[in-house]
């Protein structure tokens, strides 16, 4: 197993914060920050997708979707200038893969424009990537993940995929590819079987990597 499927948004760029913050903020619009309560309500529904959690956060305060949206989309022109940090081992992680002659690819389904720009920015440079907007089906069906197979010829069994959702999973289990899950602490991830870490350096064992590390 040596090349890795990525998931991108909250696996290889800790973009939650600015989102949890984002929808608060327009939640709340009072210009105060949001309490550790309120992120914490928005989180419980961002980690299911960003676009459940502005269809639930809308209903529920009984506003408008669309300045969710905004407030959403907003995060990306953030993004351009002031970028999320790298997740935690993430460097780490692909470095690995690359020394060992695997691919980092990334699944996502952030627009491909957004995306590019965001890994551009981060300084991550990947070896191929889907974005769902291109005319792929959302995770967890596995167009995304089948399609990077396919153009890499890479057997499912010489692959592993990360993901910060159950749908990044799930998507992976379905092709044929073994999946783990990421977990973000103190946000409950239903997942019934799911293999999962609370850290990215935790996948090093998996791609027969011992101690970590780049020299």
């Amino acid at each position: 197993m040596r090349s890795v499927i990525w998931d991108l948004g909250g696996t290889l760029a800790d973009t939650y914060p600015d989102v949890d913050r984002a929808l608060a903020s327009a939640v709340h619009g009072d210009g105060r920050p949001p309490t550790d309560a309120e992120l914490h309500e928005v989180a419980l529904l961002t980690r299911i997708s960003s676009g459940h959690a502005v269809e639930v956060l809308a209903e529920r305060h009984g506003m408008s979707s669309e300045a969710l949206r905004s407030a959403y989309e907003a995060t990306k022109e953030l993004w351009r200038t002031d970028p999320p940090p790298v997740m935690d081992g993430a460097r780490e992680v692909m470095e690995a893969v690359r020394r060992q002659g695997g691919l980092n690819l990334v699944a996502t389904h952030r627009d491909r424009e957004s995306a590019t720009q965001l890994l551009h920015t981060l300084g991550l440079a990947v070896d191929d990537m889907v974005c769902a907007p291109d005319g792929f089906p959302r995770k967890p069906d596995p167009a995304m993940v089948l399609e990077l197979l396919r153009r890499h010829d890479l057997a499912a069994e010489d692959a592993l995929a990360v993901g910060d959702r159950p749908g990044d999973v799930l998507s992976a289990q379905a092709a044929g590819v073994r999946g783990v899950l990421l977990e973000t602490p103190g946000i409950p991830l239903e997942a019934e079987g799911v293999e999962r870490v609370t850290a990215l350096a935790e996948i090093l064992p998996l791609l027969g990597v011992r101690g970590g590390g780049s020299s």
